[in-house]
């Protein structure tokens, strides 16, 4: 059997890189006058200046996870995805998430769907105690097939608790958290293996199916407030699509895992079923770490002590790249 790549599957990350570079460059634009952006672009989250404050922008949305939920008939947790995969983007930069506007382009409109989609939103907005405060929906026939849901997050903080990366140095640990699986990421290439080697009421071991494993919701990791004002953390990750890349995002550094967290059945499944490669699973998926605190060592009791499941998994060095066992993630 031929490898399966992300690329193959229709993402290709470095042309994303690409794309998104040749965007940013012509974002040239500043806004005259009070509250002008804090910060540079590309980063997890967007800043602007509020007086001793900093508002915060994320956007993001579901992905191809909704073709998962269109299969099973199931769309009661994409609403946590989508709250998920904005709200941790913010707490990367230690913001606090205090507002939510929703997004939803569908080609018909189905009021049992938009029910359950709401009911995921609701509780995602709970885990993350946060308004929803509006949205818009969308009927785009023609240029929307199926139904598409995105959002976009308001964050705030102080201007001297933002934790942008600068400080992190060699010596500095990784502590991991793990993940509740998939996530919203990578989707299309599971899909993909599913597609062609299984279906998705195929039983994993543990005697779930592979559609129940794949909607699992994305862990939303609101104790990073706590931590933060409990100890001294150089940086943060959302480990997201691009797997262990993620970590290139906060400093000209090298992170070097060397120690992973325990691997869910779902990755292995996908690694063995699709005969994925181990740089390129970890350069797709969160591998069972959706989060990551860098921080000085001194600080990993306190971090373990507000999230029990974390761990130590390895180090910051001083060669650039991300890391997995000694093997450079490209």
């Amino acid at each position: 059997m031929s490898e399966h790549t992300y690329r193959d599957a229709g993402v290709d990350i470095d042309l994303e890189a690409a794309a998104v570079r040749a965007l940013i460059s012509r974002l040239s634009y500043r806004r005259e006058g009070a509250f002008s952006m804090f910060g540079k672009v590309g980063h997890f989250a967007g800043l602007i200046e509020f007086g001793e404050h900093v508002l915060a922008l994320a956007v993001d949305g579901v992905g191809t996870k909704m073709l998962i939920a269109d299969e099973l008939a199931d769309w009661r947790t994409v609403g946590i995805d989508c709250i998920a995969m904005n709200v941790n983007d913010l707490y990367v930069m230690n913001l606090e998430p205090v507002a939510f506007v929703d997004y939803i382009a569908t080609d018909a409109l189905s009021v049992g769907k938009m029910e359950q989609i709401g009911e995921g939103l609701n509780e995602g907005a709970r885990l993350a105690n946060m308004n929803i405060v509006g949205g818009e929906t969308a009927t785009l026939k023609g240029l929307v097939n199926g139904l598409d849901l995105a959002g976009t997050c308001l964050g705030i903080q102080r201007k001297e608790k933002i934790v942008t990366g600068e400080a992190i140095a060699p010596g500095d640990v990784i502590v991991g958290i793990p993940s509740s699986g998939i996530h919203s990421n990578g989707l299309t290439l599971a899909r993909k293996v599913v597609d062609e080697c299984a279906s998705y009421a195929t039983e994993l071991p543990n005697g779930k199916t592979l559609g129940e494993v794949l909607l699992t919701p994305t862990r939303i990791y609101s104790e990073v407030l706590a931590v933060t004002e409990a100890c001294t953390v150089h940086g943060m990750c959302h480990i997201t699509g691009g797997g262990l890349l993620n970590f290139l995002r906060l400093a000209d550094l090298g992170f070097s895992i060397t120690d992973p967290l325990e691997v869910p059945p779902i990755f292995r499944w996908l690694r063995e079923t699709g005969n994925i490669g181990t740089v390129e699973m970890y350069r797709t998926f969160n591998m069972g770490m959706g989060y990551a605190f860098i921080a000085p060592e001194e600080s990993v009791r306190s971090i373990r002590s507000i999230v029990p499941d974390a761990r130590v998994v390895g180090e910051v060095v001083r060669e650039r790249g991300a890391f997995i066992e000694g093997t450079e993630v490209t």
